[in-house]
């Protein structure tokens, strides 16, 4: 079953296949500017709003029918190309966009003998791309 996809990459839950997210947070936050005025109380002023982030952690297993630096390479290629890339989850599409991967950090939790990550999370994370 699919659950959701980040650009070409499909989150998916089968019999074959388990690739999953978790850890997922969504942020935002607001920017304001503060005028100092002599002898008063500074006055704030709202200046607009930053990108929206979201972060999340893919597991990635090979006895779980992936292939843990393939599915690396993938994010990498979308990171260093600076593609932005739709986000679904379920039948939500997120943010009123597109996302960026702005960083991405691998964490091999098992190898095989040969040295070869058997078993990693990767921890991923995305800034909302308006366009322009």
């Amino acid at each position: 079953m699919v659950i959701g996809c980040l650009g070409d990459i499909v989150f998916q839950a089968s019999e074959e296949t388990v690739r999953t997210l978790s850890n997922m947070a969504w942020s935002g936050s607001a920017r304001y500017a503060v005028h100092e005025r002599h002898l008063a109380n500074a006055l704030t002023e709202f200046t607009g709003l930053d990108p929206d982030r979201i972060t999340f952690d893919i597991i990635l297993c090979s006895d779980l029918g992936v292939d843990p630096m393939a599915e690396v390479v993938k994010l990498w290629n979308i990171e260093r190309e600076g593609r932005a890339v739709p986000l679904t989850i379920g039948t939500h599409g997120y943010g009123k966009y597109r996302w960026n991967i702005v960083k991405l950090e691998l964490k091999p939790c098992a190898h095989y003998v040969n040295g070869d990550i058997h078993t990693a999370t990767v921890s991923v994370s995305l800034q909302e791309y308006l366009g322009g």
